[in-house]
């Protein structure tokens, strides 16, 4: 019958068994990327999340960050075309594109990358900011400002193992001296804006008025022109049917023509004739028939 082994013996064994077993699998997490490593030469740099198999002393892991980090980089001034200053604050999003690669080139270290980064983002934005004026980096040219410095900083980075995403421009600061010249720029610029909206306005609002003297003058000529043509047949029509009338009885029209006549007159109470008796303008009061009294 075997002898039974100490207990100090078996937890020997359970840690040189726990040993083993934590050197020869290693986890890789969704989360990272992982290369083998064979007495410093690299085997394999593919890995899928999961658990995999090494050798162990002789073989050893190395595993990086997947994901996308940030490098947010000091504020630092940075001179325009102008030749003014303007207080730049930024940030880069990077991930390791190339593991082995980064391996080589930067040691498999952060710190290296971002001393890189800084260097290389601070050359672009330098480049960048000295090609445009204050008004542009400070409004109309951000996007195409931030496109440039990425482009700029990715072609620096190729061979390196690792690859920008992007590259933002947080904030853009003007000292004191250079923020009053550019607000009364700015302000000088909305003003010249300004008169000539309020130039062509006024020039439009003449037209409209001159327009609309002319659509009045040719709506009352229009409609005067109408009111005595109206006017002349209802003339022509009143003549005729007076015509008319007074052909049919021509006596009774020089009787009214008279008494029209004696109504105007006698019409004022101071009104004082001096006419012989047997004046034609009393012809109606000498006999009923208007003819002279016997």
């Amino acid at each position: 019958m075997l002898k039974r082994l100490p207990l100090s013996a078996y937890l020997i064994l359970a840690a040189l068994l726990f040993f083993f077993l934590t050197s020869i699998f290693f986890v890789v997490h969704e989360t990272e990327k992982a290369i083998k490593l064979r007495l410093g030469n690299v085997v394999r740099s593919d890995y899928e999340p999961g658990l995999h198999l090494k050798w162990p002393i002789i073989e050893n892991v190395k595993k990086f960050d997947s994901r996308i980090l940030t490098l947010d980089l000091a504020p630092e001034p940075m001179l325009t075309s102008e030749a003014k200053n303007v207080i730049v604050d930024s940030f880069v999003k990077w991930r390791i594109d190339d593991t082995e690669q980064f391996l080589v080139s930067m040691r498999g270290e952060e710190r290296q990358v971002n001393f890189r980064l800084t260097e290389f983002v601070r050359n672009g934005v330098k480049d960048a900011f000295g090609n445009r004026t204050v008004q542009e980096v400070v409004s109309s040219q951000r996007t195409e400002l931030m496109a440039e410095i990425g482009e700029s900083v990715n072609s620096k980075t190729s061979e390196l193992g690792f690859k920008v995403v992007d590259v933002r421009i947080k904030k853009v600061e003007l000292p004191d001296d250079v923020r009053e010249s550019v607000y009364q720029r700015m302000e000088k610029e909305r003003s010249t804006i300004a008169r000539e909206i309020r130039s062509e306005g006024e020039e439009l609002a003449r037209k409209i008025r001159a327009e609309a003297d002319r659509l009045r003058a040719e709506t009352i000529a229009e409609a005067y022109s109408s009111s005595e043509q109206n006017r002349g047949v209802g003339d022509a029509n009143s003549t005729r049917v007076y015509a008319e009338a007074y052909a049919e009885n021509p006596e009774f029209y020089r009787l009214y023509r008279s008494l029209n006549a004696y109504r105007e007159a006698f019409s004022g109470p101071g009104d004082v004739l001096l006419l012989q008796p047997d004046s034609e303008f009393f012809q109606y009061f000498n006999g009923s028939s208007g003819g002279d009294s016997e």
